[in-house]
């Protein structure tokens, strides 16, 4: 395969578990078409690569597909790949993917090109405690043997990242997420008349989208609906819960938003419950359409996207109470939408200057 000379970083590997959905492979997906389409030579490395989030597969960018969605198949697979391919780097895309990125360089040894991967979740976990907190935390500080460099989305992260990896200042950057872009050719999501709260993101435990099922009934307005974009192993159980409290006609699951954005233009609000997060992107689409926001404090970041009072709410995981009171704020006649904020810097040129200047430090250029 003939390498691209024009750059240090000419060829680069990223790799993802699947395309069924998530944050941090949909990022992945545009991060990729934009470094292609500026020269780079992107390989995607997926176990399965079918799923909703194939159909933003960029164009150009060629897959290798395991065949295999379990996380064992990717790290397993992963050092023989990438030795075969022989890429000037290695993009890890998220926290998920770190072990990956581990067992390739401790598998490939000096051989091993350098890796950068970005944070994508929460360094402090609240919801591990004991024995499995203090594991999280000495795998953590295992990172820096392995990783040339770390991407954090917000300075907050940074700082996270610094302390709880042990991490030297100066092989932490801080990138945003480029934005995410009004797909034209999507399907639309159906939406319920009237007003409505909208929540994104996996219907998975950590989102804790039943603390915003439960918060339904207590509003002051009680026609309000509920919609969820997304998909997860806790459908039928947050489905359950909804007909329990007799709301099945205001909470609706339409499933995976290829183009989540008109939905978020259109809501009332959106909220997201999750215990913990790195820095959720839904909260910073979802003001780059004027939309006000309802978060629990689940990262440093939260604080840093939701910094005005005029953007949103920020309440604590299990403030019941507050989320509630948060909620009827921004439903109240009165409430002010923020003006729809700007995408400041450009993610795709400042993440291919820090692949350039790591792969040539590497090479003592």
């Amino acid at each position: 395969m003939p390498q691209c000379n024009r750059f240090a970083a000419g060829r680069i590997v990223a790799f993802a578990q699947s395309l069924r959905g998530g944050g941090v492979e949909r990022a992945l997906l545009r991060m990729a078409g934009g470094w292609h389409a500026q020269g780079r030579e992107i390989i995607l490395v997926i176990g399965d690569a079918t799923g909703p989030l194939a159909r933003e597969l960029p164009p150009g960018v060629p897959v290798r597909e395991l065949g295999n969605a379990s996380y064992a198949a990717l790290r397993r697979e992963s050092p023989r790949i990438v030795r075969e391919l022989r890429p000037d780097l290695i993009f890890c895309p998220g926290n998920h993917y770190s072990a990956v990125a581990g067992w390739t360089r401790l598998a490939l040894g000096r051989d091993c090109p350098p890796i950068v991967a970005k944070v994508s979740n929460a360094l402090v976990r609240p919801d591990m405690g004991g024995i499995e907190a203090w594991g999280y935390r000495r795998w953590l500080r295992l990172h820096p043997l392995f990783l040339d460099s770390v991407v954090a989305m917000t300075q907050a992260t940074a700082a996270e990242a610094v302390r709880e990896m042990r991490l030297p200042a100066d092989r932490v950057s801080v990138i945003a997420n480029p934005p995410a872009l009004h797909r034209p050719d999507a399907e639309a999501v159906a939406i319920p008349e009237g007003r409505y709260i909208l929540g994104v993101g996996r219907l998975e435990a950590q989102k804790r989208w039943d603390r915003l099922i439960a918060a339904l009934p207590k509003l002051a307005d009680r026609q309000v609906k509920l919609v969820i974009l997304g998909e997860g192993s806790l459908r039928e159980t947050l489905t359950a819960q909804a007909a329990a409290l007799g709301l099945a006609d205001r909470v609706s699951m339409p499933g995976h938003a290829a183009d989540p954005l008109p939905v978020m233009a259109g809501a009332a609000l959106v909220a997201l419950t999750s215990d913990y997060e790195g820095v959720p992107g839904v909260l910073r689409e979802a003001l780059a359409q004027g939309t006000p926001v309802v978060a629990t404090d689940s990262s440093v970041s939260v604080r840093e996207i939701v910094a005005s009072p005029t953007l949103g709410s920020v309440i604590a995981r299990d403030d019941a109470e507050g989320l509630v009171a948060a909620l009827d704020r921004w439903l109240s006649p009165g409430a002010v939408r923020p003006a729809p904020t700007a995408h400041e810097g450009d993610p795709i040129a400042e993440y291919l200057a820090l692949f350039d200047r790591v792969v040539a430090q590497r090479r003592g250029e």
